[in-house]
């Protein structure tokens, strides 16, 4: 695992119905890009020392952006779509 400072650290829920947990790395300790890392959690704003474990993954801060991205435009359709089923009076199904 390798990371720089603006990456994203997201460590994927461990149980059924629990969110992924997402941080920005704002510092990297080693030379190499390895842990550990000092994340500041998008939840909470809490920084904390992370030492990642298998159920975690380093996701660019431009790959990150485009995930947003994606997100904004996934959620404008469907604004957009029950915008129009409302005003033709009818059910989204």
């Amino acid at each position: 695992m390798r990371a720089e400072a603006g990456d994203w650290l997201v460590v994927k829920g461990t149980v059924v119905d629990a969110p992924d947990q997402v941080g920005q790395i704002v510092e990297v300790r080693t030379r190499d890009g390895g842990p550990p890392y000092v994340v500041k959690w998008v939840r909470d704003g809490h920084q904390a020392l992370v030492f990642p474990g298998p159920d975690a993954l380093v996701v660019s801060a431009t790959e990150m952006s485009r995930r947003q991205e994606h997100e904004r435009e996934r959620i404008a359709k469907l604004q957009k779509l029950i915008g129009e089923t409302a005003a033709q009076g009818g059910e989204i199904t």
